[in-house]
């Protein structure tokens, strides 16, 4: 099949290179001539394990790029719309889908051949049915259902291990306005075979679940940092004893067939630590809260979902300071990026605590394996912020080293900290590495 991609950040990069995998000839569109320049190179516009190489092997044949919309559009028999919709503290900006489709659009206008608009965006729900439905129809003159089909296809890839899921998926959530719309759909994923699950259904739907999926592996990482504020107040209990026992219930630890136990990939999300970011949980349950809001209905397990991740930061800074005077001290802070395996800094917690740091005269060091400047939120403060080349580096001189980002090169903290003439404190944000390890160790979950 001939695909056009609108947009090439992280999902239309992605979904651009694994589509081109399964065989279809792939054209993605974006503005900035860098990144197009960058696929036509054979290089990946985004830092995710794995593209640069699917990139560069499916460059000049399979896989292309460029700026012109309208002959993306022409040449293809379906469009994917992969723009982003940041949160404006009110609603998701569906200014970026509005330009998309309207441009979509008025190519169709040129186009006798059926064609298939597919969202793949993320947008709260009816956004696909209210609003990309009637601005394609406005802005080619033609009917939905009739001249060209629409549909939502929302993406599950994880940050990190995106290609994985992409190329491996656990189900197919394939939303369309009529059955050729699923029929176009059922073809653009044939190399999955039949064993994959598919959910066929309409827009609204397929949006909705998006959200929902999101929605569950928020709530769930919440709950258990509120498990492990309540231990950290007990005194004699620990979060990591206490999920571990959670965990072993056979709903997230069921029995393979040869009788023997498997951790289910949802136990990961009942990991306490210092909070979930990245560039969709928390604008998700944003969105989502407030697409409630519109249509009178308060979503109060989402919204509390969200008001313990937001004061993760300050719980993990106040595990320092029951230990450490912050003033003049000098501080080493693991890790920027969101999550391990990405370079992604959106909403991650490092942004807050490093800022709350130097505000309360730290001399603070940051270190990520991967991210080597400061995130824009940070540029502020840089004349008090020293970067870190490597890890050596970042720890030698610190009173106190705080983990945020469960990066496994971490692991080696250690017997690298064993090895300095004086041990700083350990603060482990993340709850990551064995307490016994270190001879001054403090933790989320564990009373000081």
């Amino acid at each position: 099949m001939k695909v056009s991609i609108i947009g090439l950040g992280y999902v239309g990069a992605v979904t651009g290179a694994c589509l081109a995998e399964l065989g279809h000839d792939v054209v993605c569109v974006d503005l900035d001539e860098q990144k197009v320049a960058q696929v036509r190179e054979g290089r990946a516009p985004v830092f995710e394990a794995g593209l640069e190489e699917l990139v560069r092997k499916h460059a000049g044949s399979r896989l292309d790029a460029t700026a012109d919309l309208r002959a993306a559009v022409l040449g293809s028999d379906l469009t994917l719309i992969a723009v982003g919709t940041p949160f404006d503290g009110r609603a998701i900006d569906l200014g970026a889908i509005r330009n998309a489709t309207e441009s979509i659009g008025a190519a169709l206008r040129k186009k006798r051949a059926y064609h298939v608009v597919v969202v793949k965006s993320t947008v709260v729900p009816g956004t696909t049915r209210d609003i990309v439905v009637p601005l394609l129809e406005e802005s080619s003159g033609k009917q939905a259902g009739v001249d060209f089909g629409v549909g939502m296809n929302p993406e599950f890839l994880t940050e990190g291990q995106a290609v994985g899921d992409f190329m491996a998926p656990d189900r197919l959530v394939l939303g369309g306005t009529d059955e050729r719309v699923h029929e176009r759909l059922d073809e653009l994923y044939d190399a999955f075979g039949p064993e994959i699950p598919r959910v066929h259904t309409n827009t609204t739907t397929a949006e909705t679940i998006k959200y929902a999926a999101n929605a569950m592996l928020a709530t769930a990482i919440s709950f258990a940092n509120e498990i492990a504020d309540l231990c950290a107040e007990l005194g004699d209990a620990d979060v990591v004893d206490v999920m571990h026992g959670v965990h072993l219930s056979r709903y997230l630890t069921p029995l393979a067939d040869d009788g023997n136990p498997v951790r289910a990939p949802l136990a990961s999300f009942f990991e306490a630590g210092c909070g979930f970011g990245g560039s969709c949980l928390p604008k998700d349950l944003r969105a989502l809260v407030a697409r409630g809001a519109q249509l009178g209905r308060k979503l109060p397990v989402l919204e509390a979902t969200l008001e313990t991740n937001a004061a993760r930061p300050d719980e993990l800074l106040a595990v320092v300071r029951r230990q450490l005077q912050l003033a003049g001290a000098r501080v080493t802070v693991l890790g920027l990026a969101f999550k391990p395996d990405t370079d992604d800094v959106r909403e991650s917690p490092a942004g807050p605590i490093v800022s709350r740091l130097v505000a309360e005269g730290a001399h603070v060091t940051v270190h990520d394996p991967v991210v080597s400047e400061l995130p824009a939120e940070l540029q502020l403060h840089q004349d008090r912020i020293v970067v870190a080349a490597t890890l050596e580096e970042a720890v030698r001189e610190a009173d106190a080293v705080v983990l945020v980002t469960r990066w496994e090169e971490y692991r080696e903290l250690p017997g690298l900290l064993e090895g300095l003439a004086a041990s700083p404190l350990f603060v482990d944000g993340r709850r990551m590495l064995d307490k016994s390890d270190f001879s001054r160790y403090a933790g989320i979950g564990l009373a000081s």
